[in-house]
This record gives C-alpha cells, structure tokens and sequence, in this order.
C-alpha cells in the first residue's frame, strides 16, 4: 500500500509516516511506480510495527529507544536474551508506573473523601512517597 492509504490505516499522518522512515522506525520496500522518485510501498508488517511504535511511545518509551530496536531488528535480529532484557525493562518500568499511579489515585481519594467530609481538619497532602499520616487518619474516619 502507498503511503497515503498506509497512514490510514496506522492512524497517522503522512508527516508522521515520513518522520518514522526518516528516523529508521518504518523501512518500506520502494515500488516501481514514481520514477526518479519511487514511491515507498507498506505492508501489512509495517501496520503492525507502527501500531507497537505509537503503542511504546504512550508507555512512555522514547523513539530513541524505539529506533535502536528498530535498527537491531532490521539488521541481524534480536536474540532471545536481547528480547527477555528489553521485555524485563519495560515491565520494570511499567511495575514503577503503576505503583506511581496507584499514589496519585490514593492522595485524590483522600483529598475527595476530605472536602465530601465538609474538609475537617488538615488538608490531605501529598508528598509523592506516600500519603502523610493525616491523610490516613482522615481516609480511615
């Protein structure tokens, strides 16, 4: 497929399309219609890869990680050891993420359940480690 019905399907733009084969994320085959300017042809494959691209990336990987994979397995592959370590990275930095988050929702529960209580006391606070004793007692009353 060309790169407009491409872009389509991947749920990006062209310009996005382009920056990803510049940076060596997508790697089209080049078709024979276009001339001196053969258009680039997408496959099926690269759909997929740019739906784990766009997926990594909202997971807070950065392209540059992205490319270097991308580079790794264009060129010879990725061993099973590469492909456990990465996977290990990711999940570790999803695990932080998800505990992170699991913070955040603890202090705004608190703090909806303190001004729901009419706000007695002092205000929840957080501290980014963990709820502070007041916001504790103030959940448990």
């Amino acid at each position: 497929m060309l790169i407009g019905e491409f872009a389509k399907r991947a749920g990006l733009s062209q310009d996005t399309v382009r920056f990803y084969v510049r940076k060596g994320l997508l790697a089209p085959e080049t078709g024979v219609r276009g001339g001196r300017n053969p258009y680039q042809v997408f496959t099926e494959r690269d759909v997929s890869t740019a739906l784990m691209i766009r997926f990594a990336q909202s997971l807070g990987m950065p392209l540059r990680e992205i490319a270097e994979i991308a580079r790794e397995l264009l060129s010879d592959g990725l061993s099973a050891e590469r492909e456990m370590a990465i996977i290990d990275a990711q999940v570790a930095k999803l695990e932080q993420k998800a505990a992170d988050l699991a913070k955040l929702l603890d202090y705004l529960r608190a703090k909806r359940g303190w001004m729901a209580r009419g706000k007695p006391g002092d205000e929840p606070r957080f501290s980014g480690k963990a709820l502070c004793l007041t916001e504790i007692a103030t959940r448990n009353s």
